[in-house]
Protein backbone atom coordinates (compact mmCIF):
# COMPACT_ATOMS: atom_id res chain seq x y z
CA UNK A 1 0.00 0.00 0.00
CA UNK A 2 3.01 2.31 0.61
CA UNK A 3 1.30 5.10 2.48
CA UNK A 4 1.23 7.01 5.74
CA UNK A 5 -1.62 8.79 7.50
CA UNK A 6 -2.46 10.38 10.83
CA UNK A 7 -5.55 11.23 12.87
CA UNK A 8 -5.69 13.74 15.74
CA UNK A 9 -8.40 13.38 18.36
CA UNK A 10 -8.97 16.05 20.99
CA UNK A 11 -9.86 13.79 23.92
CA UNK A 12 -10.59 16.76 26.20
CA UNK A 13 -13.41 17.81 23.86
CA UNK A 14 -14.34 14.35 22.64
CA UNK A 15 -14.02 15.22 18.95
CA UNK A 16 -11.57 15.34 16.05
CA UNK A 17 -8.94 18.09 16.12
CA UNK A 18 -9.37 20.15 12.96
CA UNK A 19 -6.67 22.46 11.52
CA UNK A 20 -3.67 20.99 13.35
CA UNK A 21 -0.51 21.65 11.32
CA UNK A 22 1.53 18.46 10.79
CA UNK A 23 5.11 18.13 9.50
CA UNK A 24 6.64 14.86 8.32
CA UNK A 25 10.42 14.51 8.22
CA UNK A 26 12.75 11.65 7.31
CA UNK A 27 16.05 11.14 9.10
CA UNK A 28 19.07 11.38 6.81
CA UNK A 29 22.22 10.71 8.82
CA UNK A 30 22.10 12.97 11.88
CA UNK A 31 19.61 15.45 10.33
CA UNK A 32 15.91 15.36 9.50
CA UNK A 33 14.66 16.41 6.05
CA UNK A 34 11.17 17.86 5.66
CA UNK A 35 8.94 15.96 3.26
CA UNK A 36 6.62 18.36 1.47
CA UNK A 37 6.62 22.12 1.29
CA UNK A 38 7.57 24.21 4.34
CA UNK A 39 5.37 27.05 3.05
CA UNK A 40 2.25 24.89 3.03
CA UNK A 41 2.27 22.38 5.89
CA UNK A 42 -0.33 19.64 5.98
CA UNK A 43 -3.27 20.29 8.27
CA UNK A 44 -5.90 17.98 9.64
CA UNK A 45 -9.31 18.05 7.99
CA UNK A 46 -12.74 18.33 9.67
CA UNK A 47 -12.40 14.70 10.80
CA UNK A 48 -8.92 15.36 12.26
CA UNK A 49 -7.19 13.37 9.51
CA UNK A 50 -4.33 13.76 7.05
CA UNK A 51 -4.46 10.78 4.72
CA UNK A 52 -1.67 11.63 2.28
CA UNK A 53 1.44 12.42 4.30
CA UNK A 54 3.82 11.04 1.67
CA UNK A 55 3.46 11.24 -2.10
CA UNK A 56 2.37 7.93 -3.59
CA UNK A 57 5.19 5.43 -3.91
CA UNK A 58 7.83 7.50 -2.09
CA UNK A 59 7.73 5.79 1.31
CA UNK A 60 11.06 4.10 2.02
CA UNK A 61 12.43 2.24 5.05
CA UNK A 62 13.95 4.55 7.62
CA UNK A 63 13.34 6.73 10.64
CA UNK A 64 10.61 9.37 10.43
CA UNK A 65 9.37 12.17 12.66
CA UNK A 66 5.83 13.55 12.75
CA UNK A 67 5.49 16.91 14.50
CA UNK A 68 2.10 18.31 15.45
CA UNK A 69 1.61 22.02 16.23
CA UNK A 70 -0.54 21.40 19.30
CA UNK A 71 0.14 24.85 20.76
CA UNK A 72 -1.41 26.76 17.85
CA UNK A 73 -4.39 24.40 17.76
CA UNK A 74 -5.13 24.84 21.47
CA UNK A 75 -4.44 28.60 21.42
CA UNK A 76 -7.00 29.04 18.63
CA UNK A 77 -9.57 27.67 21.08
CA UNK A 78 -8.44 29.89 23.96
CA UNK A 79 -6.72 26.98 25.70
CA UNK A 80 -3.18 26.76 27.05
CA UNK A 81 -0.85 24.02 25.86
CA UNK A 82 1.54 22.40 28.29
CA UNK A 83 3.17 20.70 25.26
CA UNK A 84 3.30 23.29 22.43
CA UNK A 85 4.20 20.55 19.98
CA UNK A 86 4.21 16.78 19.92
CA UNK A 87 7.04 15.06 18.01
CA UNK A 88 6.73 11.35 17.32
CA UNK A 89 9.75 9.43 16.03
CA UNK A 90 9.13 5.99 14.54
CA UNK A 91 10.72 3.47 12.20
CA UNK A 92 9.33 2.28 8.87
CA UNK A 93 10.65 -1.20 8.17
CA UNK A 94 8.27 -2.42 5.45
CA UNK A 95 7.83 0.30 2.83
CA UNK A 96 5.02 -1.68 1.18
CA UNK A 97 2.84 -1.40 4.30
CA UNK A 98 0.42 1.31 5.40
CA UNK A 99 1.45 3.29 8.47
CA UNK A 100 -1.22 5.11 10.48
CA UNK A 101 0.08 7.16 13.43
CA UNK A 102 -2.76 8.70 15.50
CA UNK A 103 -2.37 11.34 18.20
CA UNK A 104 -4.72 11.57 21.17
CA UNK A 105 -4.47 15.12 22.52
CA UNK A 106 -5.52 17.08 25.60
CA UNK A 107 -4.34 20.37 27.13
CA UNK A 108 -1.83 18.63 29.43
CA UNK A 109 -0.84 15.49 27.59
CA UNK A 110 -0.89 13.29 24.53
CA UNK A 111 -0.51 9.64 23.59
CA UNK A 112 -0.03 7.70 20.40
CA UNK A 113 0.09 4.19 18.94
CA UNK A 114 0.47 2.47 15.59
CA UNK A 115 -3.00 2.29 14.11
CA UNK A 116 -4.33 0.39 11.14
Amino acid sequence: MRSMSTHVLDIARGRPAQNVAVRLERKDGAEYTLLGSPSSPRTTDADGRVSDLVPSGTLTPGTYRLTFDTGAYLAAQGRDAFFPEASLVFVVRDAAAHYHVPLLLSDFGYSTYRGS
